[in-house]
């Protein structure tokens, strides 16, 4: 019954590409036809209830049929066939063909609401999951140079992944107008790579503040290496937490972070940032943001990757930072860039697929490809894209014209040590 359901549904999504699936008892039922620039993928069930699952939540069940071995990838690979469904289910199209069945979706929107309150304890057991797992497969997957765990920035072809990566740092340091002495605030600092960026070429001292216990001791490492522990230090603490001490600061930056906080802590984040940002000072906000209207997680994401995670609309991010009277002074949207990204992940993390397997087992492999592959789908084809929104407590913190970020970019790309 499901698996003729399911032929329905593939029959009418596919149309561009084609996907040929073998079910459990063997029968062959092949969707889409063959067309250039869409993959050619084959994939077979080894039981009759992956199916089910798939039909009842596609996502989800397709995320865990292929982690669990139900789901044979005999032709392409997991990015391919995450590429083919999600290239025929475009969000300009508002094809949505592929949803959870409406039971599902309820309960999904039910887990996801509790989960997302995010108060300080819980925030840490959240950002545990994901990056207290050991710094080793992110040593493997990042760039080398800058250990960016977000969305790289290509402004020319042929960049290498570390290249952007470093193009991204300078992207953003132009937008806080940088002057030597200040000191900034890194909120989600990550393994150091903005902080360590911004001393050696801006002059300023840093703060990164983090809540990965992993995170924090290859930050610290870093930053002696470089030779930049002098002006930079790094600290376990919730933004909550740090803001309630009284600090101030000149700059704020804060990339990749904000996705962790929760739709019930938006307010609370910016009432924070406001808070500790100088009257004349400059924040820098570098988030995953929906295309359109709020949403919700989806229970593949929520389950196994990004626990109390929500990806903000750009509309519900700004309606609460105007509660703390922040002024948003500039706004920009990068559309494909993370794709280019995740897609340089997934190849560096299928390139050493051994040594991964070996740290975790096949199963781990097999989800976190799945994620790289989803999370590349949505940027390329579904409703995802970044922005990044700078903010001023003060109309007269800035210059009248943009004019003072491009020459910053381009002195920082030039530098000799970047």
């Amino acid at each position: 019954m499901f698996e003729r359901l399911l032929d329905k549904v593939l029959a009418r999504t596919i149309r561009q590409g084609r996907l040929e699936v073998t079910h459990a008892d063997g029968r062959k039922a092949v969707f889409g036809e063959p067309q250039s620039g869409f993959p050619d993928v084959a994939i077979r069930f080894t039981d009759a209830g992956a199916a089910r699952a798939i039909v009842s939540d596609p996502r989800l069940g397709a995320g865990e049929a292929f982690m669990n071995g139900r789901l044979v990838i005999e032709r392409g690979d997991v990015m391919q066939f995450v590429q083919l469904v999600q290239s025929n289910n475009r969000w300009e199209r508002k094809d949505g063909k592929l949803r959870p069945s409406r039971a599902k979706r309820w309960r999904n929107a039910v887990r996801h609401r509790l989960a997302s309150v995010n108060a300080a304890a819980s925030s840490r057991r959240n950002v545990a999951h994901h990056y207290d797992i050991g710094n080793a497969l992110y040593e493997l997957m990042l760039d080398q140079e800058h250990m960016q765990y977000s969305c790289a920035y290509w402004p020319r072809e042929q960049m290498t992944l570390g290249e952007a990566q470093g193009a991204k740092l300078a992207h953003i340091a132009a937008k806080l107008a940088l002057a030597p002495g200040q000191r900034v605030l890194d909120i989600g600092c990550g393994w150091g790579g903005m902080a360590i960026f911004l001393a050696r070429h801006a002059g300023v001292s840093v703060h990164g503040i983090t809540l990965s216990s992993e995170q924090l001791a290859l930050a610290r490492e870093r930053a002696e290496q470089a030779g930049v522990a002098d002006k930079v230090s790094f600290e376990l603490v919730d933004y909550r937490d740090l803001a309630a001490r009284g600090d101030r600061f000149d700059r704020i930056v804060s990339v990749g972070m904000f996705e962790h906080v929760g739709k019930p802590q938006f307010e609370t984040f910016f009432r924070a940032c406001a808070r500790m940002l100088a009257e004349d000072g400059v924040m820098l906000l570098h988030t995953i943001g929906r295309f359109g209207g709020p949403g919700k997680t989806d229970a593949f994401t929520q389950k196994y990757i990004f626990p109390g995670g929500y990806i903000p609309a750009l509309s519900e991010t700004l309606a609460a930072s105007e509660k703390a009277r922040l002024l948003a002074s500039d706004v920009e949207t990068l559309r494909l860039h993370y794709a280019r990204t995740l897609r340089a992940w997934y190849e560096r993390c299928t390139r050493h697929r051994e040594e991964i397997v070996a740290m975790f087992d096949e199963r781990f492999f097999r989800m976190w490809t799945f994620y790289l592959s989803g999370a590349t789908a949505a940027f390329e084809s579904g409703g995802m894209g970044n922005y990044q929104i700078q903010f001023v407590r003060s109309r007269h913190a800035l210059p009248l014209t943009r004019d003072y970020m491009g020459k910053a970019e381009a002195d920082l790309m030039n530098s000799p040590t970047r």
